[in-house]
């Protein structure tokens, strides 16, 4: 999913109040991991995510995987912390701005 700089900026600025609801631990992406996520997604639409799984590259590959495997858009990372995005198509809870 292709968003505006301005709707990713949205996003960041609802994100800044959320609390991380994913840990993905030492034991990388498992199954119920991703379970988790995809539910927490669903109801969500956006989540933040906590990854302790070593250096900077490992949890760069972690995050970029989870969103591939979710069909996700990572709107931001900072440190150990991901916000990622995915409208639910059934019933969107996030009115996003107009693309510019």
């Amino acid at each position: 999913m292709d968003l505006s700089e301005k709707q990713k900026k949205y996003l960041r600025g609802l994100g800044h109040r959320l609390k991380p609801t994913i840990l993905i631990g030492a034991g990388g992406l498992k199954n119920s991991v991703i379970k988790e996520f995809e539910s927490t997604i669903d109801r969500h639409e956006l989540v933040k995510v906590r990854t302790r799984v070593g250096n900077r590259e490992k949890r760069n590959i972690v995050i970029d995987k989870l969103c591939d495997i979710a069909d996700c858009t990572l709107i931001q990372r900072v440190g150990n912390i991901a916000l990622i995005y995915r409208p639910n198509k059934d019933m969107p809870i996030i009115s996003l701005p107009t693309q510019s």
